[in-house]
């Protein structure tokens, strides 16, 4: 897991890919939980993920910072 990308899901930063519509961002209820779970977005469905697994897909998926067709730049 990447710790940088981990932190960045942290502080909001949403990660996708808009020619793909792929998203993974962190809700803003997740913030400050012991086990954050962010979100997937991909195909009009939504997964949960823990936040380890969000930032290994980040990588993974190749995601980039982006903005979100409607929560912008940021998740919160």
């Amino acid at each position: 897991m990447s710790k940088v990308i981990a932190e960045k899901l942290l502080a909001g930063i949403i990660f996708g890919d808009s020619d793909n519509n792929e998203y993974i961002y962190l809700p803003g209820g997740e913030v400050g939980s012991e086990r954050p779970i962010c979100v997937l977005e991909r195909s009009g469905g939504r997964d949960d993920l823990p936040l380890d697994e969000a930032a290994y897909m980040v990588q993974h998926l190749t995601l980039k910072p982006c903005s979100h067709p409607l929560l912008g730049k940021r998740s919160y």
